[in-house]
């Protein structure tokens, strides 16, 4: 799936496992090693040696909330991946298995019913029920709750408890990703009587939250830390945490960030800032991993009715950038230029396929001549375009000049607008805070294997389409792929979408990289790419010797 939140890139059931196969998660060169550093991308850090009392987590901005519901970006999702779980799991290298519940079958294309796992022990001590995901469920549907997820249950007809440890979804139509989705946000399970206790504070530094993890929430001292503490009755003894207290701390400056790595005043941290990469990678304090990423980031047009509306313009605008320099500016030369939206690492379904279906898109290219001349046949030449730029990291910075420039080289009037650090991630959640403004920098990216997953977003109504772009053909063309449950079918037909998304640029490719996280030289094992997001990343650190 994809939504395009904020920034990775900027800082940074038989049945359904087997319609899931994941990458072999085997080290490989990067992408294009000759424009850069050379470098590897694994799954996973070397194993812990031993256990520890306590480690410091960095992140680059403080959660806006822990309700899963509302979850919608890295800070909170990274805490929650430890805290919270789902019905399913993604794993390391991108392949979906049982969680909470122990399989799934899909009867006829309509129904879908869940086994649930039994003996799982709430962080308060009580036990799941089917009552408990039923309610956590049904929250997303609740247009009161605010469900950046809800759309991911557009299908749903009814949730029900149809035994203590059983829950049956019937659907108005056959929705294949809303199953592999219960493997994120949408499938967290919460203890329904801590839900109705909690109320409107649900999720926040008063509420709380009480879910199933291997670590529970101990302390949330707003604006300083989030503390968690071992679980000790989790159900999971293969993912039993290794180290007793995790420690987050919020560095939104990615120089501090940096300097907190090289002090050893935090342990470690995902997404490491890409101006920082070279002298992280060469320090002996600590070691940057590189890992499997299924994000790309990109330009998201969040405004049709202005210049941009014209695909002309948008086409002239993605001509006119300089991938090549960009992806050296803006990520440290370590990426590759991207064909389209959504990356290469988001086809995990069936990987062996990616190299041709990737062939199969024209290259972007880089013409500012032909872009101009579009410009102008367009009638576009002089119009206003508003990108949104924040200090939260470099990349964003650096990106909004690069497009600032190329726009004005092909006679575009191209503005910036500065969005505070704190206010940039309400862009995505928020149509409000995007009036005014028509491409916001995003991250793309897949929480599942699956690559339809990405391309749901540019549905007509879906919650992450911020432009509101609309095309008859691709909805028609989206139902088909998610009515289809094999998934080589299913991936086929998933390319013909991913065509239509480069030939109209609702969203324009701009590169991608592999996903970072950085360990103190105390620390290790823990996984190093963007399933970081659901796994229980933190159960597998502890002392590096």
């Amino acid at each position: 799936m994809r939504d395009h939140r904020t920034l990775a890139l900027f800082l940074g059931s038989s049945v359904l496992v087997a319609a899931a196969t994941g990458c072999s998660g085997a080290s490989r060169p990067g992408p294009d090693a000759s424009n850069g550093p050379g470098y590897e991308v694994s799954p996973l850090t070397p194993a812990a040696d031993g256990p520890l009392s306590s480690y410091t987590w960095s992140l680059y901005a403080e959660p806006y909330s822990l309700d899963y519901a509302r979850a919608y970006d890295y800070p909170p999702n990274t805490v929650l991946a430890n805290v919270c779980e789902q019905l399913f799991r993604v794993t390391p290298d991108m392949r979906i298995e049982p969680g909470l519940a122990e399989k799934a079958a899909n009867p006829d294309p309509r129904t879908w019913v869940y086994t649930l796992r039994a003996g799982v022990k709430f962080h308060d001590g009580s036990t799941m029920t089917a009552a408990d995901v039923v309610a956590s469920l049904k929250r997303h549907l609740d247009p009161a709750t605010g469900s950046a997820w809800g759309s991911a249950f557009k299908n749903v007809a009814s949730i029900t408890k149809t035994g203590p440890l059983q829950v049956t979804i019937k659907l108005d139509k056959p929705d294949v990703l809303l199953n592999e989705l219960l493997a994120a946000s949408p499938g967290t399970v919460e203890s329904a009587a801590f839900l109705t206790k909690a109320g409107q504070d649900y999720g926040t530094p008063k509420g709380g939250v009480n879910c199933t993890g291997p670590y529970a929430l101990d302390k949330w001292a707003e604006g300083e830390r989030i503390t968690l503490k071992k679980h000790g009755a989790y159900w999971d003894t293969s993912l039993a945490p290794k180290t007793d207290t995790v420690k987050f701390v919020f560095i939104e400056d990615p120089a501090a960030r940096a300097n907190a790595f090289l002090s050893g005043s935090v342990d470690g941290g995902y997404m490491v800032p890409s101006a920082s990469l070279a002298q992280l990678r060469s320090t002996k304090k600590g070691r940057v991993f590189f890992g499997p990423n299924t994000a790309a980031a990109d330009l998201a047009v969040v405004n049709f009715k202005g210049a941009l509306g014209d695909v002309r313009v948008r086409r002239a605008l993605s001509m006119a950038i300089d991938r090549e320099s960009l992806v050296d500016a803006a990520a440290g030369g370590v990426g590759i230029p991207a064909k389209a939206p959504a990356a290469r690492g988001a086809w995990a379904l069936v990987p062996e396929k990616t190299d041709a279906y990737f062939d199969d898109l024209p290259d972007p290219g880089y013409d500012v001549a032909e872009a101009r001349q579009l410009v102008e046949k367009s009638g576009a030449a002089g119009r206003k375009v508003v990108i949104a730029t924040s200090s939260i990291a470099p990349e964003i910075s650096v990106v909004a000049n690069a497009v600032q420039a190329a726009g004005r080289d092909i006679g575009l009037d191209v503005e910036l607008e500065p969005v505070a650090p704190e206010a940039y991630s309400t862009l995505f959640t928020d149509p409000g805070a995007r009036k005014g403004i028509d491409l916001v920098i995003t991250n793309g990216y897949d929480n599942t294997p699956d690559p339809l997953e990405f391309y749901q977003y540019l549905r007509t109504g879906d919650f992450g389409n911020y432009g509101n772009w609309s095309d008859p053909a691709y909805d028609a063309a989206f139902d088909r792929a998610n009515a289809e449950p094999d998934p080589a079918a299913r991936t086929a037909l998933t390319a013909e979408l991913q065509k239509i998304a480069v030939r109209e640029l609702p969203v324009i490719p701009l590169y991608e990289a592999p996903y970072t996280v950085f360990l103190g030289s105390r620390v290790t094992g823990a996984p190093t790419g963007i399933a970081q997001l659901y796994y229980p990343w933190a159960a597998l650190i502890g002392s590096a010797n």
